[in-house]
């Protein structure tokens, strides 16, 4: 590894034992899904690896690489990269952005059905209800560019018929994010096998839930 990104070691420890989390979470299956952090610094993305079991994966697997695709150290990239690539071009806000599979949240996927907004903490930390991205081929820039309207204005959207997108200033926040997601599928699942799930709001001082 070139001296200049040695820095990044930490950034690359994080990204393993993030990865590995999500996978015993059961946000991810097999070699499903992949994480990234953006150094820019460096203009340096560190994302995982194309199709490597996480529960074998160590720092050094992680592949640093520019946002063009030039791989400066490390193997071969995860096969969607471009997407990771794609939005910290064009949101520079974001420092790093989980995807996974979670099924769940990705049975809406599947459906292209927007999960509603009924909790609290999808207002407060999600921004409202989670959005589906048009379909995009897996592995192309436009996976990404067809997220760019809904993450401009939140943290997280589903991947038609694909899966889940979160992003954050902090890998431990897009990782966050990606948690919050799932949860409230799960949830909005469950009550739909009830009744109907009521929309959650915020009132006017923004500060005390209720439910509208």
């Amino acid at each position: 590894m070139k001296p200049s990104l040695c820095h990044l070691t930490p950034l690359r420890a994080d990204i393993v034992s993030t990865a590995q989390r999500a996978y015993h979470s059961g946000l991810m299956a097999g070699t499903s899904g992949n994480l990234s952090c953006y150094d820019p610094e460096s203009g340096c993305m560190a994302i995982t690896p194309s199709n490597m079991d996480y529960s074998v994966m160590t720092p050094e697997d992680i592949v640093l690489m520019q946002l063009d695709g030039t791989v400066l150290d490390g193997g071969k990239p995860s096969s969607e990269w471009k997407m990771h690539a794609e939005l910290y071009q064009n949101l520079p806000e974001v420092r790093a952005v989980v995807h996974t599979h979670s099924p769940n949240a990705t049975a809406y996927a599947v459906l292209r059905r927007e999960i509603p907004c009924v909790l609290v903490e999808m207002l407060l930390f999600l921004g409202g209800s989670i959005e589906v991205a048009a379909y995009a081929a897996q592995g192309s820039a436009a996976v990404g560019t067809h997220c760019l309207p809904i993450l401009r204005r939140k943290p997280a959207c589903l991947l038609a018929n694909h899966g889940v997108v979160t992003t954050g200033a902090t890998l431990e926040q897009a990782y966050t994010n990606s948690i919050y997601v799932e949860d409230s599928a799960k949830i909005v699942r469950l009550a739909m096998s009830t009744g109907s799930p009521i929309p959650a709001v915020i009132d006017e001082e923004g500060s005390k839930p209720y439910h509208e």
